[in-house]
């Protein structure tokens, strides 16, 4: 098994090929990787966070949850979204506030990785959900509707029915695309 110091390397070498190869042989050494990739998300240099977070991603533990959300705080675009990518992939039920908090965010693909990373998510996240889905922010309304929506949970579907009477059209697609998906509203008959 490679040395977890001597693939960090290779992570942070600004070669992709190098750097793709290291991430998969760390995904494999959990904890070790861990604590070997870690300390990057501190670097100064946001290709180092980035490539960090390609790591932390692929290793599936509270701790490494627990570095995805606060990355969503990095002050990075690339960063933020790999990091919701990242919580798309090991959905944590800590991260919830943080991503319904990203959903008002300016960065469309920011609000619609935080939106997939919810959905993912399922229903710990409904409650956090059915607070955005009352925010003044259309924004947020939106890409919570469409969490809700994208999660096939039956347990949304009272949200989806409160969302059909939103004053966004968009809210209002999510909310019926949402219900449609889930079977409510079909009206079986045997021929």
């Amino acid at each position: 098994m490679p040395d977890p110091a001597s693939l960090v390397v290779d992570l942070t070498s600004h070669d992709e090929l190098r750097a793709e190869a290291a991430v998969a042989a760390l995904s494999d050494q959990g904890e070790r990787a861990l604590e070997a990739t870690l300390p990057l998300l501190e670097s100064p240099s946001s290709e180092s966070r980035w490539w960090a977070l390609r790591v932390v991603a692929a290793i599936r533990t509270p701790r490494a949850a627990a570095a995805l959300t606060a990355a969503l705080d990095d002050l990075d675009p690339l960063v933020r979204h790999a990091a919701a990518i990242g919580l798309r992939m090991q959905p944590s039920a800590e991260a919830a506030s943080s991503l319904v908090s990203r959903l008002g965010d300016r960065d469309r693909l920011m609000a619609r990785l935080a939106s997939d990373a919810l959905a993912a998510l399922g229903a710990p996240a409904l409650p956090d959900l059915h607070r955005a889905l009352h925010s003044s922010d259309a924004g947020t309304r939106i890409y919570a509707a469409r969490a809700l929506a994208s999660m096939h949970d039956p347990a949304a579907i009272p949200d989806l029915f409160t969302a059909l009477d939103d004053t966004s059209p968009i809210v209002e697609h999510w909310a019926q695309r949402g219900l449609e998906g889930l079977g409510v509203g079909m009206v079986f008959f045997a021929p």
